[in-house]
Parts: C-alpha cells; structure tokens; sequence
C-alpha cells in the first residue's frame, strides 16, 4: 500500500484555481489511484475541464480494477479512463459552448510494489528512489519538449522559454480515436516516492529543490513546503501536486 498527500493552490496571481486532483486507496482491491489535472480554456471552461476530467477518471478507474489483474490490464482500464475523461469533457463543452476547454492529466496507479503512471500533456510525474536522485517518469506533450528532443534547448532554458505553456496535447478540445496518454510502469521499493504535480509547481521549483523537500524533513510537511518554494518565486500559476510513498 501506499501513503499519499495531495495540495492544490491558487497561488498568487491568477483569480482562480483551475487544477483539480483526488486520490483514492480501495482496500479490497489493493489500487491506490491518484489523478491530477491542470485546466485551460478561459474562467469557465478550464475549472469545469480540470474537474470532470479527475471525476471521470477517477470513477472508471474504480469501477473496472480488479484484484489480480495484470500490469497490462491496469495499462488499459487507465487508457479506457483517459478516453472516458476526453469524451466527456468534449460533450460537456459542446452542448454548453465552451469548445476549445481542456486539461491536461497525469495519473498514478499503484499497487503492490509497482505503478502505472499515465499522462496528457505538461503535467508531471517524477519518482524519487531510496539512494538515487529524483528524475522524471513522464515527457511534456509540449512545444518546448520538442525543442529539447531536437536539441534546440536545453532542459533547464525551456523552464524559462516564452512558450513553455504551449502543450500539443490535452483532453477536452478534441473527440478523436488517436491514443491519448503515454503510460509507464515503475516498480517501487519500500521507501520510494512518486510526485505528480502540474507545471505551477515545475516553474517555480527545482529538481534539485523538490528532491531536497521529499528528502528532508516530515512527509506530512513536503507538499507545504514545496508550495512555499513556489510561492517564494511569485507563483503565477495554480499549484498542485501529490505524494506517495511505497511503504
């Protein structure tokens, strides 16, 4: 099982939170499912996007796992969720003129010692090993990640590049039968960490700096601190992110 700790922010300049996270830990089947979602499309539609996109994919989720099931099965209840989600975000907006709303997604499903970790978009999953460093599970539907595959950039300039949020993928504005979410299986140890968190969280802190909070100091304390980091560089956008620990 795991242990988990979820925040979301509004930081300090926007006049709304458009993010929207939950986790969920079942008992009976052993899942531990985390999703955390950054919305886009205006006031209206990137609150309402971010937040039918965890309700779904958190209520697919739970309806279709099953004790025993394979990594290959857990793979495609969480692609069938992220389909799920994009469909009913594309409805929504739709039928109340609000084309165009989107979200990005990442996700977390864990059980026993490994996770499968799914996402859309420039919302992050990292893990966090007992005795290596923190690095990064997932890769950035976005403009700038392509700048870095074509080594363009580097890593570190696209954190600062004008056109860092600019995503070229997200749930919501189409209604296509293309995949969606790229997906990785991670085993764990006891005392690995996974974090999964929206890019308010990636622009204003660190590698470094988020590895040294998960490192130090009291669990139920990190995703705190990690905001404060945030906050400490003006915290232009909303912040969220959850933490699990493989006990």
């Amino acid at each position: 099982m795991m242990n988990v700790w979820g925040m979301t922010d509004i930081g300090l300049v926007r006049r709304e939170n458009q993010d929207s996270y939950a986790v969920h830990t079942d008992e009976k089947t052993g899942f531990t499912i985390c999703v955390v979602c950054d919305g886009m499309g205006g006031p209206v539609g990137g609150k309402l996007a971010s937040q039918l996109a965890v309700d779904t994919f958190l209520t697919s989720c739970k309806k279709h796992l099953r004790r025993d099931m394979s990594a290959r099965d857990v793979r495609e209840v969480a692609e069938a969720a992220v389909t799920e989600a994009n469909s009913t975000i594309y409805q929504r907006a739709c039928s109340e003129g609000l084309r165009g709303m989107g979200t990005t997604l990442v996700s977390a499903i864990a059980w026993e010692q490994q996770a499968l970790l799914s996402n859309v978009g420039d919302s992050r999953a990292y893990v966090l090993r007992t005795g290596s460093g923190i690095s990064r599970v997932t890769k950035d539907h976005s403009f700038v990640e392509r700048l870095v595959d074509r080594g363009d950039i580097t890593a570190e300039e696209a954190r600062i590049h004008p056109n860092r949020n600019l995503i070229t993928r997200a749930l919501g504005p189409d209604d296509g039968p293309d995949p969606l979410s790229d997906s990785y299986l991670v085993e764990l140890e006891p005392g690995d960490y996974l974090l999964l968190c929206t890019d308010g969280l990636v622009e204003t802190a660190t590698d470094a700096e988020m590895e040294r909070e998960i490192r130090t100091g009291d669990d139920d304390t990190c995703l705190d601190r990690l905001l404060e980091i945030a906050k400490s560089q003006g915290a232009p956008d909303n912040v969220t992110a959850v933490l699990l620990r493989q006990q």
